[in-house]
């Protein structure tokens, strides 16, 4: 009688604890790496790399909602930005029933091959709103708005949005396929800031091939702004995922 009084103690005791414990306090600390080359740097449908290849890396960290990330990349865009770009992610990633949010600032940090402008003349701030939903198995869509501030000889008083859909298909052998395509709007309120475009429409459509932790990347990058860093092409990126 003794022994089972006992036992009915203890596990009621270790049923309040875990009760009174939060679930986030039991989480841990994760890790994501991952480095890449590029046959082209693209952000937002422009050419960062002068239409060169580059080699990148993504490194993030997570605990429960919260994450913390840096990326970095070879950059030459405009003969002023580069040889090299480093950014600062901050931000949670809540769920409210069916959506995942995504809330964040991004700080981006340029070097400067200007003899005049010096790197912290190019560095500015971003501000992060997403939200994604599984309308069906296997498929995501995802909005995301960002905003950017004036902030000096950096940058003007932007706006984007964009909108993406994927699929992930069934696997082929070793090949895990998805298909996905983004469509993208920025805006100003200064003439000719985007390659001389006050604002201007971007997308893409493509495949990543997953084989274990490497993937493939194939996909058409397109942009209504007549330039030669925002013309059509076709981009390669391969990497892997870790752990």
């Amino acid at each position: 009688m003794r022994r089972k009084l006992a036992a009915a103690v203890t596990a009621l005791g270790a049923a309040l604890l875990s009760a009174a414990t939060p679930a986030w306090a039991e989480d841990k600390l994760t890790y994501s790496f991952t480095p890449q080359g590029t046959s082209d740097y693209i952000f937002r449908g422009l050419s960062y790399s002068s239409e060169k290849p580059a080699a990148q890396a993504y490194v993030e960290l997570d605990y429960n909602i919260f994450y913390a990330a840096i990326w970095t990349s070879r950059t030459d865009y405009l003969g002023v930005y580069g040889p090299w770009e480093f950014d600062v992610f901050l931000g949670a990633r809540p769920v409210t029933g069916p959506i995942t949010w995504d809330v964040g600032v991004w700080w981006y940090n340029f070097g400067s091959k200007d003899p005049v402008l010096t790197s912290g003349d190019l560095d500015y701030f971003e501000l992060k709103l997403g939200a994604s939903i599984t309308p069906v198995k296997n498929m995501t869509l995802n909005v995301t708005g960002y905003y950017t501030p004036d902030q000096d000889l950096a940058v003007v008083d932007t706006k984007t949005v964009e909108g993406s859909l994927s699929y992930v298909l069934p696997d082929v052998g070793q090949f895990s396929p998805t298909v996905s395509g983004l469509v993208g709007w920025s805006g100003s309120d200064t003439d000719g800031f985007f390659l001389g475009a006050k604002d201007y429409v971007y997308w893409n459509g493509g495949l990543k091939l997953n084989v274990d932790k490497f993937f493939m990347d194939f996909r058409y990058w397109d942009t209504t702004i007549n330039h030669d860093f925002a013309d059509e092409r076709f981009v390669v990126t391969v990497g892997v995922s870790v752990p």
